[in-house]
């Protein structure tokens, strides 16, 4: 018989029960009933769960259903030895401790056990304190190793993460991404956070703003629909071996991600940036990520019908932003496994949403890079194509500048000496004078006949008309002076509709009356304003307005600014206004000028309808 010692001689070891994880027991496994009484009487006394086997049957059932982190072996047991057993459990339990127990002393049999894998030795009759020393030893290097190796898997997790984002820098160590390598970037994070190497959720959704910033739209989404799918998905990862480097250089086929359901529900996914109490708007203006637990979020409205189209109540919607704008949003579950969402996870997930940011961002500044080379290439084809156009209307300008001169020197004298000698000439009554006063207004007669023709030079106009964009031959107009635009500080507000806006018109001339109306409005803004363009086509005809904010015409009179003779500094081409209406009146369409207040002048051109 063995003698079970009494409770005050067994050494107290309040620290051993905290080495087991939850659920987590001790199996004795002997054939002496009297060696299982006193182990078993050992372990409760430490609060440890125990479960008894007599032999490898036993025991392997007890595997079946229970957690064993340590197992109490004999050697000698009938049928499979304990030895046996051993070669059994310990290539494919790594976390299992094991403890030989015998009634022999062979320090062959005991070094013969640890070579096989047991982590002690004890020889029967078992002493108290050298077991509960033994156990606990135990334990805690079985504790040490499963804790080192959850570290090394995180540290190569973390590894595995930190070059995953080297990488995606690489990928986007341009300045600029177009649509097309933009959307592979994107794909890539978000497949990076689905990925088991990457942050293992199961789904992520990828929702941005239009180009106005007015509505959140759904662009991308991956991850399985089902378990089952899911299950598929991660064998066929497994089995092809493929981690987050083959996500990145896309070697990853359209068999692994079947998402067609996912995609559905993120094109599916519009919300109005008005909204701003819906969780996915409060998320990217508050710049700040919100986790969603049974539908529910701190402070924040989270819409029925958002969580009816996700299928899930257990989310974190996390922000895309830059300095300057807000870009939409990342949400991230596991729609599939329903496996807690930490606080660790959703700051890994902001470190994939900074690169996700970043790769939009660089995208937007290549779309705008784009528009203003397209820009400036627009105004140096317009530039060389109207470089004859400036040159004469810089040459309306100067006749008209001259003839307003000449209006003002030589007409009212003209006119004086032209009145005088007929005047004389009707007093005169000697033949030599009347003959000589006779030639002064007849000669007079002829050089103000030679004025009336010199501001008349504009009369013979003709047009070469067909259908034509007037939508854009006046943006052509406009980008010839894109440059002035920039140097005078001068914004231009350009409002025309959304389709094409034809008339049968000449070009050619249209541009001449676009550019006289431009490049008067900027004259009038020498220290810049804003020059408002608006092209409205209805039913009623189409109207075209000029306006800008320069200091308009002093006692403004329509009917002065349309005099030939007639000059300021903002319509000061003298002939230019002239030379429009004549225009404008050809094509059949009207033409006016009004004061804007508090200061400025709008042009307004109306065509009449066409059929």
């Amino acid at each position: 018989m063995v003698e079970i010692l009494p409770t005050k001689d067994i050494p107290e070891f309040p620290s051993i029960r905290d080495l087991l994880y939850d659920n987590e027991i001790v199996v004795i496994v002997d054939d002496s009933a009297e060696i299982v009484l006193l182990l078993e009487h050992y372990l409760t006394r430490q609060n440890i769960p125990v479960a008894k086997a007599s032999n490898a049957e036993e025991l392997y059932a007890i595997f079946r259903k229970e957690r064993v982190a340590l197992i109490l072996l004999d050697i000698g047991l009938p049928g499979k030895s304990g030895t046996e057993i051993l070669s059994d459990l310990v290539p494919n339990n790594p976390d299992l401790g094991i403890i030989m127990v015998t009634g022999t002393t062979d320090i062959q049999t005991a070094l013969e056990c640890l070579r096989k894998g047991a982590d002690d030795y004890l020889t029967k009759p078992v002493i108290p304190d050298e077991f509960l020393h033994t156990l606990s030893q135990t334990l805690k290097k079985r504790r040490l190793a499963i804790e080192n190796r959850i570290f090394q898997r995180e540290l190569e997790v973390t590894n595995f993460r930190t070059q995953f984002l080297h990488n995606l820098n690489l990928k986007m160590n341009s300045a600029y991404l177009n649509a097309l390598e933009l959307d592979s970037v994107l794909q890539t994070i978000l497949a990076g956070i689905t990925s088991e190497d990457g942050l293992k959720f199961n789904r992520a959704f990828l929702a941005l703003y239009d180009s106005n910033g007015e509505t959140l739209s759904g662009k991308l989404a991956t991850g399985p629909s089902t378990r089952e799918e899911a299950e598929q998905v991660w064998q066929s990862i497994k089995t092809k071996n493929l981690g987050l480097h083959a996500i990145l250089n896309g070697i990853i086929d359209n068999s692994i991600h079947q998402d067609t359901k996912v995609n559905r529900i993120a094109r599916e996914l519009k919300v109005q940036a008005s909204e701003t109490n819906h969780i996915l708007i409060h998320s990217s203006l508050k710049r700040k990520s919100i986790l969603v637990k049974n539908g529910r979020a701190e402070g924040v409205h989270v819409p029925r019908e958002f969580l009816q189209l996700l299928n899930e109540e257990n989310f974190v919607v996390v922000p895309l932003f830059s300095p300057s704008r807000s870009l939409g949003v990342l949400i991230a579950d596991n729609f599939v496994t329903g496996a807690e969402i930490t606080s660790d996870d959703m700051i890994t997930l902001e470190i994939f949403a900074n690169q996700a940011s970043l790769a939009i961002e660089h995208s937007h500044l290549y779309r705008d890079m784009n528009e203003k080379i397209h820009e400036l290439e627009l105004v140096t084809e317009e530039l060389e194509k109207n470089k004859d156009m400036l040159i004469e209307a810089e040459r309306y300008s100067t006749i008209g500048y001259v003839s307003a001169q000449l209006v003002h020197a030589i007409r009212n004298p003209l006119t004086s000496i032209g009145g005088t000698a007929r005047l004389l000439l009707r007093r005169a009554q000697e033949d030599n004078t009347r003959k000589f006063l006779s030639i002064m207004a007849e000669e007079t007669t002829k050089i103000e006949e030679t004025l009336k023709n010199l501001f008349q030079f504009v009369d013979d106009i003709s047009l070469e008309t067909g259908p034509h964009s007037l939508t854009a031959t006046l943006r052509e107009s406009l980008a010839v002076f894109y440059a002035a635009f920039k140097k005078t500080g001068i914004k231009l507000e350009l409002s025309v509709p959304d389709n094409d806006v034809i008339l049968k018109i000449d070009p050619q001339m249209m541009r001449k009356v676009f550019m006289h109306l431009i490049r008067n409005s900027i004259e009038a803004m020498e220290s810049g304003g804003i020059l408002r363009v608006e092209l409205s086509h209805s039913e009623e005809g189409t109207t075209i307005s000029i306006s800008d904010t320069g200091s308009g015409i002093s006692d403004f009179s329509s009917k002065l600014v349309r005099d030939p003779f007639y000059t300021t500094k903002t319509y000061g081409t003298g002939l230019g206004l002239t030379l429009v209406e004549q225009i404008l009146e050809l094509h059949g369409a009207g033409f006016s000028l009004q004061q804007v207040s508090p200061h400025g002048i709008r042009a307004v051109i109306r065509f009449p309808v066409q059929s």
